[in-house]
């Protein structure tokens, strides 16, 4: 397989892994309910030229599809991104990156869930793995801490963003629509927007100035619009379970960023959490053997 085939994954997780650095610049400089709604209202705007011919060709699918694209609007960007903007208020960059980089190990934990895929040994001890690693994150490097409750409001708001996201992927796999791929991310920016337009108008409104209209066009450009497309060619040269493990680099990255750009300094239960987590995400992604058997066609499931 070519190199240049791993660029394109490579490139959408180091612009994520800035988006974290982008969230912790956005604290004081905007409101999280402002730049949350005027990221999408922007990806919007620039798809809008290129993706409306195609959307008005396939009105009536939308239509019959709108309950689930709604849907997958409010998990996929108005959860994942506005409980972000909200945590980088009381926690870090480093966390945000680490515990977004759970989103393929609740994936694999949510589809056996939901949709009835068996569970793996992978996915079981590296699901045991990373929680452990989670609470080591979480309580600072002492997870006794947590009986306590000491957990920093805006860790405990990434781990709610990546479910929502991890969700998202979930319920985008069940749900198979007759829809292009420019056309369906259309169709749930637009109900985004949508969602995000009452926390707007609630407030605080920030106006758009010098400081803050980088951190706009960052999250509403490379972040939303140059990403999907780099992940959507991703997944088409080699693969989304491929292109998932690239996910794992978010906590590398996410923490280089913040030293550089923010001073932050990555503590020793960073490494240990993050290598717990990222042990378990990879383990849950390599061990893929199920731990139980499919139903086979002659031993249908009374399930409904």
């Amino acid at each position: 397989m070519p190199l240049i085939y791993f660029l394109p994954p490579l490139a959408t997780v180091l612009i994520w892994s800035g988006n974290m650095t982008i969230n912790q610049l956005s604290v004081g400089a905007i409101a999280p309910s402002s730049i949350a709604f005027l990221r999408w209202l922007l990806a919007l705007a620039v798809m809008t030229p290129f993706v409306l011919p195609a959307v008005l060709r396939h009105r009536e699918e939308i239509r019959r599809q709108w309950p689930k694209l709604a849907l997958l609007g409010l998990l996929g960007m108005g959860l994942w991104q506005g409980l972000a903007y909200v945590a980088a208020e009381t926690t870090t960059a480093t966390n945000m990156g680490i515990l977004a980089a759970m989103v393929p190990l609740l994936t694999v934990l949510l589809s056996a869930l939901i949709l009835r895929e068996p569970p793996t040994l992978g996915g079981v001890l590296g699901g045991v793995l990373a929680f452990v690693g989670v609470t080591v994150l979480l309580g600072r490097g002492n997870p006794l801490s947590l009986l306590q409750l000491q957990v920093a409001l805006g860790d405990a708001l990434m781990v709610v963003a990546a479910t929502c996201y991890a969700l998202y992927g979930v319920m985008l796999k069940r749900w198979s629509m007759n829809l292009p791929p420019w056309v369906m991310l259309y169709a749930q920016v637009c109900f985004a927007v949508l969602f995000l337009l009452p926390p707007y108008l609630m407030g605080p409104m920030t106006p758009i100035d010098g400081q803050n209209i980088g951190l706009i066009l960052y999250a509403g450009i490379p972040a939303s619009v140059i990403t999907t497309f780099l992940w959507m060619r991703a997944v088409r040269q080699i693969g989304a379970n491929q292109s998932s493990i690239f996910i794992n680099l978010m906590p590398l990255f996410s923490a280089v960023i913040a030293m550089i750009f923010l001073g932050e300094r990555v503590a020793g239960f960073h490494f240990a959490g993050g290598l717990l987590i990222l042990a378990g995400v990879i383990m849950a992604q390599t061990l893929t053997r199920p731990l139980t058997r499919e139903l086979t066609p002659d031993k249908p499931s009374n399930a409904q």
